[in-house]
């Protein structure tokens, strides 16, 4: 299980993190892009994957990883159950989340 307070340390732990909110979410930034974002009513983030990374978490069988249910989740956008997920593999897709939309800055 992640707790929000956990959430945050550790997307404040990147270089040039921002928190800011993003409608009823929190959501981390770096470059003014959103790389996590963290839904307390559902207790869920949704994080940044690319593609292949997606497929690897969500085929992990952690069954804590599932793309969005639309065409965000095709783009690599991923949700995570924060009560069932376990911390490190949250934390590893944190860091590719933030390196994947690090990798992107113009």
């Amino acid at each position: 299980m992640v707790t929000i307070e956990t959430f945050r340390k550790l997307a404040m732990s990147f270089p040039d993190t921002n928190e800011e909110a993003h409608f009823e979410k929190i959501s981390f930034r770096i470059n003014k892009k959103i790389f996590a974002t963290f839904d307390k009513k559902n207790n869920h983030a949704v994080l940044k994957l690319n593609e292949i990374d997606q497929s690897v978490f969500c085929a992990s069988g952690e069954m804590s990883f599932y793309p969005l249910p639309n065409k965000w989740g095709k783009q690599g956008w991923t949700i995570i159950e924060l009560s069932k997920v376990r911390p490190d593999m949250f934390e590893d897709a944190l860091e590719y989340s933030y390196k994947n939309v690090i990798s992107k800055k113009t």
